[in-house]
């Protein structure tokens, strides 16, 4: 098959690699309709994580099931779904406590970006979308695999509550995500953090109240006016970094929480400040599945457009572009077609 590799720093390439297969009886091959490029493969790509030359890269993706092994007994060869990025059983101890991210079982989708993807555990993973969705709820539906539920999993971590405040901290994907989840589960002001105009009005969209452009103690000097000196109730910090982590902690109010899920690259805790302020830290990668009908469920029946992050699509001959148009924040996200 046709898929996106990784050979170096800044080096993606489309390649011939083997079709995936059923290696488990609790495997599927899903045949790729919509994959995309996330903001974590940029680390990779970047230089900053380790790669081994020709591996395959992406990992979200819907599509339909081309084949299933024979544990496989909720889905069947042309039913379309939504493959969350973490793969779990859904039935370990872990999975019912609703870490399905710590599952004992856990796999991952590896070739997001390509003409097809295996799904380990896949009965307990995979979620029908009920027919193949409409041409404009596709990249939507692309979120569930996930952006979506990661940003979800920064405002439900960082305790967003009805009439409360809260910050988002990064303006990629799932940092908008996380303005829309914010603006669903009843935050009365949401404050997004974003230098890039199309950025500020993806997220006006989605439900930010204000937009602060400002970083480092601007920023936060920002956001303390805001709020009146008081600081957030919630926090969601969508990015990894050690300035977004530092920003997070000082705009948080005494008592109240970060919801992080950008993958760390660098960071330390200000323990002295959390002990002082009384201020926790939860969420970490997002339990997709845990998210997944609910979140399906919202945008099929239009109260969410999360899709809207998308503002770029390329067939994969053009992934590279995609890549290239991300590292440069030319675009937000980008959709690929195989």
């Amino acid at each position: 098959m046709r898929a996106t590799t990784i050979h170096g720093t800044r080096d993606i390439r489309v390649s011939e690699v083997p079709d995936p297969t059923i290696e488990e009886p609790t495997d599927a091959v899903v045949r790729v309709v919509a994959g995309c490029i996330c903001g974590s493969d940029l680390w990779p790509y970047r230089g900053d994580n380790p790669v081994t030359p020709g591996d395959t890269i992406g990992h979200e993706c819907v599509g339909i099931v081309e084949e299933v092994g024979p544990e496989v007994r909720s889905f069947r060869s042309g039913d379309f779904v939504v493959v969350p990025f973490d793969h779990c059983d859904n039935t370990c101890p872990h999975c019912l406590a609703g870490a399905q991210n710590a599952c004992t079982n856990i796999g991952y989708t590896s070739s997001g970006q390509a003409e097809y993807a295996r799904v380990t555990q896949a009965e307990g993973s995979l979620v029908k979308t009920g027919g193949v969705p409409d041409a404009d709820l596709l990249p939507s539906v692309l979120t569930i695999s996930d952006v979506m539920p990661t940003g979800w999993h920064a405002a439900v971590s960082a305790g967003v509550r009805e009439g409360g405040t809260a910050v988002v901290v990064g303006d990629g994907a799932v940092g908008l995500c996380g303005v829309l989840a914010a603006r669903v589960l009843g935050a009365e002001t949401i404050v997004a953090m974003s230098r890039h105009e199309p950025r500020q009005e993806i997220a006006r969209a989605f439900g930010a109240t204000h937009v602060v452009a400002e970083r480092g103690k601007e920023g936060v000097a920002a956001v303390l006016d805001i709020t009146g000196g008081v600081g957030a109730d919630a926090v969601l910090e969508c990015v990894g970094t050690n300035q977004s982590i530092d920003t997070a902690f000082r705009i948080a109010r005494p008592g109240s929480r970060v919801g992080f899920v950008g993958a760390p690259h660098g960071v330390e805790l200000p323990v002295r400040r959390m002990f002082t302020h009384n201020i926790g830290l939860a969420g970490g990668m997002a339990p997709t599945r845990r998210y997944m009908p609910e979140l399906l469920a919202l945008v099929l029946d239009g109260t969410i457009e999360p899709g809207r992050v998308f503002d770029a699509t390329m067939g994969l001959d053009d992934v590279a572009e995609g890549y290239r148009a991300m590292d440069e924040r030319r675009a937000i996200k980008v959709l690929i077609e195989p």
